[in-house]
């Protein structure tokens, strides 16, 4: 059997004619580089019970998870919540995430060494992520100090994926093209981002969704190991 490696080497021959010298990697976060679901979890039922609201299962979260925190409450409120307690639920979410956000959290396997071999190749990096900006320039901080060139969340004035801004907002900042770039995330919303931007991607299996899931919305390469991923992009 042919491995996802090398399939994936024959897939940029075919299609681009020669392979693609990246210079930069945007990563989403959360399902790709860190597996955040526990404590995200234990965030939204923190939340629920503070209004009575009966709690969600693990795997109900993980479905939920995607858009964004707004979103993800949303999504784990009872159907007719009216918009001012779901706003206030959210905010409670975010308090007590924002002191419980590492208890469960950790790297994947191999993401830290394959961020540490692309440095060494010159190439640049960064995460764009639809959780709020506050926590992902401190996720970034404690797990990847010194590997992460540009660290992007929402905030009051930015757009969620799977709008481009952000990722354009990121090439800016790291000083390359789209065709200079790849997209590495977990999700539907990942893949439907970098199509948007116009920039390659990669769904990642090891995350919040599938490999059927993120082949029914249409991605192309998908990689179950980091090792894969590294010899994908600098070969």
């Amino acid at each position: 059997m042919i491995s996802s490696q090398i399939l994936c080497i024959i897939y940029k021959n075919k299609t681009k004619g020669l392979i693609t010298i990246y210079k930069a990697v945007i990563f989403d976060l959360d399902g790709t580089l860190l597996d955040t679901l526990g404590d995200l979890h234990a965030a939204v039922n923190h939340a629920l019970r503070v209004f009575s609201f009966p709690e969600r299962s693990l795997d109900e979260v993980r479905r939920f998870i995607g858009n964004g925190v707004v979103k993800l409450m949303e999504r784990a409120t009872p159907d007719g919540t009216d918009e001012e307690t779901n706003k206030k639920c959210l905010d409670a979410f975010r308090e007590y995430y924002l002191v419980h956000m590492q208890d469960m959290t950790a790297p994947y396997e191999g993401v830290i060494p394959l961020i540490e071999k692309l440095r060494e190749k010159g190439i640049k990096t960064a995460v764009v992520s639809n959780k709020f900006h506050q926590a992902v320039y401190e996720l970034c901080q404690d797990y990847f100090p010194g590997l992460i060139d540009e660290a992007i969340g929402v905030s009051v004035e930015s757009e969620r994926k799977p709008s481009p801004v952000n990722v354009y907002k990121a090439l800016d900042k790291m000083g390359v093209t789209a065709e200079e770039c790849i997209y590495i995330g977990d999700s539907e919303v990942d893949v439907q981002t970098a199509r948007n931007a116009k920039v390659e991607c990669i769904g990642v299996t090891w995350g919040f969704r599938n490999k059927q899931e993120l082949e029914a919305e249409g991605c192309r390469i998908i990689m179950n190991s980091c090792d894969d991923i590294f010899d994908f992009i600098v070969n």
